[in-house]
């Protein structure tokens, strides 16, 4: 068995953050919210990283982390090309948004070539993750299913004060196995509870307390790569028409519909971590405290890579 790689999806444009937060410094001495994660990785296991980035973005992300990352483990670049989709289809006139995660992992098409961990840039797992997502990929193989995992969190764990998120809820059957994620694009603590809204705030429904949330950390056999390239024909031809700036083809959503066919089996790890991540502009406060602390109790050294 192959050992398992670590993805990192860091081509998303930051829009609600307003610039490039995947390469914002959270400590003085220069560190990103992606330090973290790959430092918790190599602990778990992992030796090899492979960044999605932007082409246009390559020359500040690779000094901002790929530069001093390239030392402490074997690092690769792929690029998330907005033109890159199958003949017989173009991007629409004035489209500038990525096509999503599904698309973001499927540009590793011919780079990865066995079992790997794909987790968001501007997100904090805790080390915990990657050794549960590292265990589960080098024990774990394809039979007549797909076997592929996921780490939740406690949704409370998952939130911001400053504004909402989006958030898929996972449901699960006795044995921890997925049976659907529901997408929820916008969900805020409001009062003492947690609720979501699909028609801008005129009703609210509770979410509730302690549901198991997904944050984009999943672990797949390459087999994931086959099935994202196979569907997203029938993404494109089902959804460009309808929204064309807009539409995006979900890693979730790829792997709801493998479950639906009962093609494939996914674990839900459940992580007691807290995630942070910067959101909002207003959150780096909060991300910058909570590395503090963590340092303070000895879960990182003040300087990463020294």
């Amino acid at each position: 068995m192959k050992k398992p790689v670590l993805v990192v999806m860091a081509a998303g444009m930051g829009s609600r953050y307003g610039g490039l937060k995947q390469i914002d410094p959270v400590d003085e001495y220069g560190h990103i919210i992606m330090d973290f994660s790959i430092y918790d990785a190599i602990r778990a296991g992992f030796e090899r990283v492979i960044f999605i980035i932007k082409r246009e973005n390559e020359e500040s992300f690779r000094a901002a982390i790929g530069n001093r990352i390239e030392k402490q483990i074997e690092t690769s670049y792929v690029f998330q090309d907005l033109h890159d989709i199958p003949d017989g289809f173009e991007v629409p006139e004035g489209r500038v948004k990525p096509w999503g995660t599904g698309h973001a992992v499927m540009s590793c098409i011919g780079v990865v070539d066995g079992p790997f961990v794909v987790i968001n840039a501007d997100d904090y797992y805790g080390s915990n993750a990657f050794r549960m997502a590292y265990r589960f990929l080098t024990e774990n193989e394809d039979d007549r299913q797909y076997h592929y995992m996921m780490v939740g969190y406690r949704l409370e764990n998952t939130l911001t004060e400053n504004g909402h998120v989006a958030r898929g809820i996972c449901v699960t059957d006795e044995e921890g196995y997925l049976i659907k994620i529901n997408e929820r694009t916008h969900i805020e603590k409001r009062g003492n509870e947690t609720m979501y809204t699909e028609d801008e705030g005129q009703t609210w429904t509770v979410i509730p307390a302690g549901s198991t949330v997904s944050m984009n950390m999943w672990g797949f056999t390459n087999s994931i790569l086959k099935e994202l390239k196979q569907r997203f024909c029938r993404f494109l031809a089902d959804n460009l028409e309808k929204n064309p700036q807009k539409c995006e083809y979900f890693l979730p959503f790829v792997v709801d519909e493998l479950l639906q066919e009962r093609r494939a089996a996914v674990q839900v790890l459940r992580s007691e971590d807290k995630w942070f991540g910067v959101t909002y502009k207003e959150d780096k406060p909060q991300v910058v405290a909570a590395i503090r602390e963590r340092k303070a109790q000895g879960l990182y050294p003040e300087k990463l890579w020294e």
